[in-house]
């Protein structure tokens, strides 16, 4: 194909890059057509058409992958040329290809064209890097005498396993690869069968030739010394879905002539739909960031030098880290704080000195070592885990430019900047100036990530999963970024820009007046007392939030003393942090979450098995439960805090009131053991459809109750909301969820007890004159908006609200809602 010459090196995938399947040259293509490199027979043709292999009349085995994770199209933008058992003389069309489809669509475009590993030949580069056109020679192939395939000798026990294969697009290049690697670590004769034709386990050739897919029943079958756990353990592999896992019913076999589809264009009206990731009002112009590459050496000058560059380059960023926690606060301090951590992980500085005894260069080695750990992320089938993989490939790239001895350039814009990329990660987003940058825009990224978080923790507005049709915005382009609408405006016209401009100067002119007034506690207009907390993580937020005016925390997440350790935290250690978010607050109310971890926010110390649905399982009082001495121990420390009172319990997830009543107990025992006569108040978070409509029950037992609404919405809805293909559809605002709401306040009225929101929806204008009107008397809301939440509240009549919320109850769906909402006046 016509297009850019270069070694494996440059390809920024680990299967090709490590040559696991063979080696081989890479070339980024500028045409639209994949020729033949030889004459030869075409013996596998990938249904998806996004890869081709030929073997020659002499046996060697030459694979074409055009692109990178293109299996994932399904077949889209390819056209084969070619069926297999085609014979085709060098220079014969095999595949042509939709560029921009592809490059839209799929992570890279680069293609690499390999010798799979075939004894008896040998590959000999025959030009350098640089411009190519069809026809061009781009390698050589020698014989090698005495390189014939090592085999087993079978002896043993035989072990057969029937599995079905749950990979979404089959067993393509990358899985055959892992397969092979897999198998180099046991003895035994390794054959995979599907239907009526076999192939060597060790052979990505002989793997691609039967075109395993998804939901595929396949057999392995091991003979050998070894062969139980050989056995086994492929199975396993290949159960686990090798960070692809697929779900529901097997995919429809893709069409013979795939339908090419054009590249994502703008629609008609300029208005792009994302997902919200940090709320807020921009007015700009759109300029692109593209991350820089990296120069990397990838020879190795000795296995001592190399771990002594390594070690070097470890250190000084670990020096800079420290530097930067020590300026940091809030959710800013806990990122860098999780990123030193995972530098120090053993297991990843083991695994890059296992690669550098191996031959690899250092850097080469790093990479080596974190792309096992993102595709681990990658495989937990939880959408915010994934997100985490952003924080490894933040740490791979700090190392990497310690190593090269290069300095990130800065990151400097023209005023009214609203950023367009394809991904950003924490590193990039703390270095942007809001003085410069005044709102993101991303094709992925979800709204859970460390990213998202720093950028609502400066207040700049983002947009999360636009896809990718951002590419599309030229330079300069004029962009309305209505992050609280999840909307983005391509080109408005004049008029449109004038009011948006206008209203971010409203904006701020409100913000001003509020912050002047925040201190006052907050009433209605008609003297009705309503709360207004904040969420907090950290000592940190509690300053920013009683600079706010907050009137104390209805949420504290302890978390941050949870994760991103290899040990739990002792009572000391805990009752200490407590104390001192507690002394921030100067008396005022403390709500403390028992640990709330599991599924989404896994620890290191605490073995939770791989879940089919992390939502569902062991998170939240369930872990606590598991773990009952970890439960204790935070009681114990929560309540060491003086004054005694001044922290009140909040249990997370509860189901029902059994759960509340085995927290009740402990409690108890422990307030005993410590001679605690006074009260220390448990109320229980409203997450679940179960509390909701049972709050009566837990209102007799519980002492207050706080509605969740984040968690609450995705059970209701039966939504992931950590999953970007369903999270615009996300919205408390629905009414099923402000039903279960009223069903809430109204049980806990029952018996006397209050309910509070801990949840998005407390941060949200348009939802907190329904939140009263159904009943809630405390909102607990991000630090940042609680002087604008206090101004609203003040403007507010009861009796008023009471009757929008009705209104709002009675409509059919989230947008009439969210419609009505904009036309309430207090």
């Amino acid at each position: 194909m016509a297009g850019w010459l270069s070694g494996l090196d440059e390809v920024p995938d680990p299967v090709f890059a490590q040559r696991m399947l063979g080696d081989g040259v890479a070339i980024d293509p500028t045409g639209d057509c994949l020729h033949a490199p030889c004459g030869g027979e075409v013996t596998v043709l990938q249904p998806s058409g996004h890869a081709v292999t030929i073997r020659t009349a002499q046996g060697a085995e030459i694979l074409m992958h055009i692109g990178l994770d293109t299996v994932a199209l399904k077949g889209e933008g390819f056209s084969p040329c070619v069926a297999v058992g085609d014979h085709v003389a060098a220079g014969a069309p095999l595949i042509r290809f939709d560029l921009d489809a592809i490059a839209c669509a799929a992570p890279s475009t680069i293609t690499p064209v390999l010798l799979l590993e075939t004894p008896g030949f040998a590959l000999v580069r025959s030009r350098a890097d640089g411009p190519v056109q069809v026809g061009d020679a781009i390698f050589a192939l020698e014989p090698q005498a005495g390189t014939a395939a090592e085999t087993i000798k079978a002896s043993g026990e035989t072990v057969e396993r029937t599995i079905i294969v749950p990979l979404a697009h089959g067993i393509h290049a990358r899985p055959a690869a892992r397969i092979r690697d897999l198998l180099g670590e046991h003895a035994a004769d390794v054959t995979i069968t599907k239907q009526q034709r076999s192939a060597n386990a060790r052979s990505p050739v002989g793997l691609l030739t039967l075109a395993i897919g998804y939901g595929d029943e396949i057999q392995i079958l091991a003979t050998g010394p070894d062969a139980a756990a050989t056995a086994a353990a492929l199975a396993a592999l290949i159960e686990s879905g090798m960070g692809e896992k697929g779900h529901g019913p097997a995919p429809v076999a893709a069409p013979a002539a795939p339908v090419v589809q054009a590249p994502a264009t703008l629609p008609a009206d300029g208005i792009l739909t994302g997902v919200t990731a940090a709320p807020g009002l921009a007015v700009g112009q759109a300029r692109r960031f593209r991350l820089p590459e990296i120069q990397v050496d990838t020879t190795s000058k000795g296995a001592a030098e190399e771990q002594a560059r390594l070690d070097a380059a470890c250190a000084s960023l670990t020096a800079r880290l420290d530097a930067e926690i020590g300026h940091a606060a809030g959710p800013q301090r806990a990122i860098i704080e999780a990123h030193r951590a995972m530098l120090g992980d053993a297991d990843l500085r083991a695994g890059a000195a296992k690669a550098i005894q191996d031959g690899a260069s250092a850097s080469i080695a790093w990479r080596a070592a974190i792309a096992p750990q993102v595709e681990a992320l990658a495989a937990s089938g939880d959408a915010r885990l994934a997100e985490r993989a952003d924080d490894l490939r933040d740490l791979e790239r700090r190392v990497l430019l310690a190593l090269s001895g290069a300095e990130e350039a800065p990151l400097t814009f023209p005023p009214n900047t609203i950023l367009i990329a394809d991904d950003l990660l924490p590193s990039q987003v703390t270095a942007i100036d809001p003085r410069q940058v005044i709102g993101l825009c991303v094709e992925r990224g979800g709204p859970t990530s460390h990213a998202a978080i720093l950028a609502a923790n400066i207040g700049l507005p983002m947009l999360v999963s636009l896809g990718p049709v951002l590419r599309q915005i030229a330079e300069n382009t004029p962009l309305i970024l209505d992050a609280g609408l999840a909307r983005l405006q391509v080109a408005p016209a004049e008029a449109a820009l004038e009011e948006a401009r206008r209203e971010v100067a409203e904006r701020a002119a409100r913000r001003a007046v509020a912050l002047a007034a925040a201190a006052r506690p907050c009433h209605m207009a008609d003297g009705t007392r309503i709360e207004v907390f904040a969420n907090l993580g950290s000592q940190a937020d509690a300053r920013i939030a009683i600079a706010n005016g907050a009137e104390g925390s209805g949420l504290l997440r302890t978390e941050f003393l949870f994760l991103d350790r290899e040990t739990a935290p002792s009572v000391d250690e805990q009752a200490a942090d407590y104390q001192a978010i507690a002394d921030t607050l100067a008396g005022c109310p403390l709500i403390v979450r028992l640990l709330d971890v599991g599924g989404d926010k896994p620890a290191p110390y605490l073995p939770i098995p791989a879940e089919e649905n992390p939502a569902l399982g062991l998170r939240g009082i369930r872990v606590g439960f598991a773990h009952p001495q970890l439960l204790e121990d935070q009681i114990r420390a929560i309540l060491r805090v003086q004054p005694i009172g001044q922290c009140r319990i909040m249990i997370p997830m509860i189901a029902g009131v059994d759960e509340l009543r085995r927290v009740r107990e402990i409690l108890d025992r422990v307030r005993a053991e410590l001679g605690i006569t006074e009260k220390v108040e448990l109320g229980v978070m409203v997450e679940t459809p179960a509390a909701a409509v049972t709050a009566d029950l837990l209102a007799a037992e519980a002492d207050f109750l706080s509605i969740g609404t984040n968690d609450l919405t995705q059970y209701a809805l039966a939504m992931d909301r950590g999953n970007a293909s369903v999270a615009s559809a996300i919205d408390g605002l629905h009414p099923a969820v402000l039903r279960l709401i009223a069903d809430t306040c109204k049980g806990a009225a029952s018996r006397g007890r209050w309910t509070g929101v801990c949840g998005g929806l407390a941060s949200d204008p348009l939802a907190v004159p329904i939140l009263i009107g159904l009943g809630v008397t405390e909102l607990s809301a991000t630090a940042a908006i609680v002087p604008e939440i206090k101004a609203l509240v003040s403007e507010l009549k009861l009796d008023a609200v009471r009757a929008h919320a009705q209104a709002a109850l009675a409509c059919a769906t989230a947008a009439d809602v969210r419609a009505l909402a904009r036309e309430f006046t207090a």
